[in-house]
Protein backbone atom coordinates (compact mmCIF):
# COMPACT_ATOMS: atom_id res chain seq x y z
CA UNK A 1 0.00 0.00 0.00
CA UNK A 2 3.17 2.40 0.73
CA UNK A 3 4.50 1.60 -2.15
CA UNK A 4 1.33 2.72 -4.34
CA UNK A 5 0.70 5.49 -2.17
CA UNK A 6 4.23 6.83 -3.15
CA UNK A 7 3.74 6.45 -6.57
CA UNK A 8 0.35 8.41 -6.66
CA UNK A 9 2.48 11.21 -4.41
CA UNK A 10 5.19 11.20 -6.96
CA UNK A 11 2.82 11.59 -10.30
CA UNK A 12 1.41 14.24 -8.35
CA UNK A 13 4.66 16.46 -8.29
CA UNK A 14 5.33 15.46 -11.59
CA UNK A 15 1.91 16.67 -12.64
CA UNK A 16 2.76 20.07 -11.17
CA UNK A 17 6.50 20.01 -12.39
CA UNK A 18 5.62 19.34 -16.46
CA UNK A 19 2.37 20.95 -17.54
CA UNK A 20 3.90 22.64 -20.83
CA UNK A 21 0.90 23.90 -23.10
CA UNK A 22 0.79 26.08 -26.11
CA UNK A 23 -0.96 27.42 -28.83
CA UNK A 24 -1.05 25.79 -32.32
CA UNK A 25 -3.86 27.07 -34.01
CA UNK A 26 -6.23 30.39 -33.63
CA UNK A 27 -9.03 30.30 -35.87
CA UNK A 28 -10.52 33.61 -36.36
CA UNK A 29 -13.64 35.27 -38.11
CA UNK A 30 -13.74 39.08 -39.83
CA UNK A 31 -15.55 40.77 -42.53
CA UNK A 32 -13.94 43.13 -45.07
CA UNK A 33 -16.83 45.19 -46.06
CA UNK A 34 -16.33 44.49 -49.09
CA UNK A 35 -17.73 42.40 -52.11
CA UNK A 36 -14.79 39.86 -53.41
CA UNK A 37 -14.95 39.12 -56.61
CA UNK A 38 -13.59 34.76 -55.93
CA UNK A 39 -12.84 34.58 -59.40
CA UNK A 40 -11.09 37.18 -60.50
CA UNK A 41 -8.84 36.86 -57.53
CA UNK A 42 -8.07 33.38 -57.84
CA UNK A 43 -7.08 34.26 -61.66
CA UNK A 44 -4.93 36.54 -60.11
CA UNK A 45 -2.91 35.56 -57.09
CA UNK A 46 -0.89 32.77 -56.49
CA UNK A 47 -1.33 30.32 -53.69
CA UNK A 48 -5.37 30.30 -53.99
CA UNK A 49 -7.64 27.59 -54.39
CA UNK A 50 -11.34 28.18 -55.93
CA UNK A 51 -14.28 25.69 -56.60
CA UNK A 52 -17.42 26.96 -56.55
CA UNK A 53 -19.04 24.00 -57.38
CA UNK A 54 -17.65 21.72 -54.36
CA UNK A 55 -17.35 25.14 -51.88
CA UNK A 56 -18.60 28.61 -52.23
CA UNK A 57 -15.15 30.11 -50.89
CA UNK A 58 -11.90 30.60 -51.78
CA UNK A 59 -8.85 29.75 -49.86
CA UNK A 60 -5.81 31.65 -50.05
CA UNK A 61 -2.58 30.03 -48.62
CA UNK A 62 -0.72 33.12 -46.85
CA UNK A 63 3.55 32.30 -47.04
CA UNK A 64 4.58 34.56 -43.63
CA UNK A 65 3.35 34.14 -41.39
CA UNK A 66 2.32 30.57 -42.51
CA UNK A 67 -1.44 30.32 -42.27
CA UNK A 68 -4.41 30.05 -44.70
CA UNK A 69 -7.79 32.24 -45.15
CA UNK A 70 -11.11 31.51 -46.47
CA UNK A 71 -12.57 34.21 -48.47
CA UNK A 72 -16.05 34.57 -49.47
CA UNK A 73 -17.49 36.77 -52.07
CA UNK A 74 -19.41 38.99 -49.02
CA UNK A 75 -16.29 39.65 -47.73
CA UNK A 76 -16.24 37.45 -44.79
CA UNK A 77 -12.82 35.62 -43.95
CA UNK A 78 -12.33 33.00 -41.94
CA UNK A 79 -8.38 32.72 -40.87
CA UNK A 80 -6.40 29.71 -39.54
CA UNK A 81 -3.09 28.48 -38.42
CA UNK A 82 -1.94 31.36 -36.98
CA UNK A 83 -0.41 30.43 -33.13
CA UNK A 84 -0.36 34.11 -32.24
CA UNK A 85 -2.92 37.11 -32.10
CA UNK A 86 0.03 39.39 -33.47
CA UNK A 87 0.04 36.17 -36.72
CA UNK A 88 -3.59 36.63 -37.18
CA UNK A 89 -2.95 40.52 -38.06
CA UNK A 90 -0.14 39.99 -39.60
CA UNK A 91 -2.35 37.25 -41.97
CA UNK A 92 -5.34 39.64 -42.28
CA UNK A 93 -3.06 42.54 -43.47
CA UNK A 94 -1.50 40.21 -45.75
CA UNK A 95 -5.15 39.79 -47.33
CA UNK A 96 -5.73 43.41 -47.44
CA UNK A 97 -2.69 43.96 -49.27
CA UNK A 98 -3.28 41.52 -52.14
CA UNK A 99 -6.74 43.28 -52.11
CA UNK A 100 -5.23 46.05 -52.90
CA UNK A 101 -3.35 44.82 -55.69
CA UNK A 102 -6.48 44.28 -57.30
CA UNK A 103 -7.81 47.74 -57.36
CA UNK A 104 -10.26 46.45 -53.53
CA UNK A 105 -9.71 49.20 -51.50
CA UNK A 106 -10.78 47.94 -47.53
CA UNK A 107 -10.96 51.25 -45.84
CA UNK A 108 -11.94 49.99 -42.59
CA UNK A 109 -10.29 48.34 -39.59
CA UNK A 110 -11.38 44.50 -39.19
CA UNK A 111 -12.97 43.32 -36.40
CA UNK A 112 -11.42 40.37 -35.35
CA UNK A 113 -13.71 37.79 -32.96
CA UNK A 114 -11.55 34.56 -31.87
CA UNK A 115 -13.54 31.54 -33.10
CA UNK A 116 -10.81 28.43 -31.57
CA UNK A 117 -7.87 28.03 -30.13
CA UNK A 118 -6.35 24.62 -30.20
CA UNK A 119 -3.47 24.27 -28.18
CA UNK A 120 -0.85 20.80 -27.10
CA UNK A 121 1.04 20.07 -24.49
CA UNK A 122 1.54 17.61 -21.71
CA UNK A 123 0.60 17.19 -18.14
CA UNK A 124 3.74 15.29 -17.12
CA UNK A 125 2.62 11.95 -16.16
CA UNK A 126 1.27 8.80 -17.69
CA UNK A 127 -2.47 8.51 -17.61
CA UNK A 128 -4.53 4.84 -17.76
CA UNK A 129 -6.62 5.77 -20.39
CA UNK A 130 -8.91 2.63 -19.08
CA UNK A 131 -9.22 4.17 -15.93
CA UNK A 132 -10.26 7.63 -16.56
CA UNK A 133 -12.61 6.59 -19.35
CA UNK A 134 -14.68 5.02 -16.30
CA UNK A 135 -13.81 7.60 -13.58
CA UNK A 136 -13.58 11.01 -15.12
CA UNK A 137 -17.31 12.28 -16.01
CA UNK A 138 -18.07 13.61 -19.45
CA UNK A 139 -15.55 11.17 -21.25
CA UNK A 140 -15.37 8.84 -24.57
CA UNK A 141 -13.23 6.63 -25.15
CA UNK A 142 -13.07 4.19 -28.01
CA UNK A 143 -9.47 3.10 -28.19
CA UNK A 144 -10.24 0.56 -31.37
CA UNK A 145 -11.17 3.67 -32.70
CA UNK A 146 -8.79 6.21 -31.58
CA UNK A 147 -6.25 6.30 -28.68
CA UNK A 148 -7.25 9.39 -27.07
CA UNK A 149 -9.73 9.64 -24.51
CA UNK A 150 -12.02 12.91 -25.28
CA UNK A 151 -13.01 14.74 -22.16
CA UNK A 152 -15.53 17.75 -22.30
CA UNK A 153 -14.50 19.66 -19.20
CA UNK A 154 -17.22 20.72 -17.04
CA UNK A 155 -18.36 24.55 -16.29
CA UNK A 156 -15.66 25.67 -19.07
CA UNK A 157 -16.24 25.59 -23.33
CA UNK A 158 -12.68 23.41 -23.52
CA UNK A 159 -12.57 19.86 -24.49
CA UNK A 160 -9.33 17.92 -24.24
CA UNK A 161 -7.91 14.97 -25.49
CA UNK A 162 -6.03 12.96 -23.56
CA UNK A 163 -2.74 10.83 -24.31
CA UNK A 164 -1.65 7.80 -22.00
CA UNK A 165 1.70 9.33 -22.10
CA UNK A 166 0.26 12.61 -20.43
CA UNK A 167 0.16 14.40 -23.55
CA UNK A 168 -2.90 16.86 -24.30
CA UNK A 169 -4.63 18.56 -27.03
CA UNK A 170 -7.27 21.39 -26.11
CA UNK A 171 -9.84 22.93 -28.06
CA UNK A 172 -13.05 25.19 -27.66
CA UNK A 173 -11.25 28.06 -25.81
CA UNK A 174 -10.83 32.04 -27.27
CA UNK A 175 -8.38 33.31 -25.30
CA UNK A 176 -4.79 32.20 -23.83
CA UNK A 177 -6.14 32.85 -19.93
CA UNK A 178 -8.91 30.21 -21.08
CA UNK A 179 -6.44 27.14 -22.72
CA UNK A 180 -4.70 27.84 -18.91
CA UNK A 181 -7.01 27.51 -16.45
CA UNK A 182 -8.96 24.98 -18.49
CA UNK A 183 -5.32 22.79 -17.98
CA UNK A 184 -5.46 23.60 -14.63
CA UNK A 185 -8.59 22.58 -13.52
CA UNK A 186 -8.23 19.42 -15.78
CA UNK A 187 -4.81 18.67 -13.76
CA UNK A 188 -7.00 19.23 -10.29
CA UNK A 189 -9.59 17.26 -11.43
CA UNK A 190 -6.77 14.71 -12.38
CA UNK A 191 -5.34 15.09 -8.89
CA UNK A 192 -8.41 14.14 -7.36
CA UNK A 193 -9.24 10.85 -9.06
CA UNK A 194 -5.07 9.79 -8.55
CA UNK A 195 -5.47 10.39 -4.83
CA UNK A 196 -8.67 8.10 -4.39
Amino acid sequence: MKLILGEVIMAKKRVNAKKEIRIVNIVVSTALEKDIPLEKMAATLPNTEYNPEQFPGLVLRIKEPKTSALIFSSGKVVCTGARTLEEVDLSILSIIKSLKKMDINVTIKPIITVQNIVASGSIGIDLNLNVLGIQLPNTEYEPEQFPGLVHKLKGTNATFLLFSNGKIVCTGTKTEKEVNDATDKLIENLKKLLNK
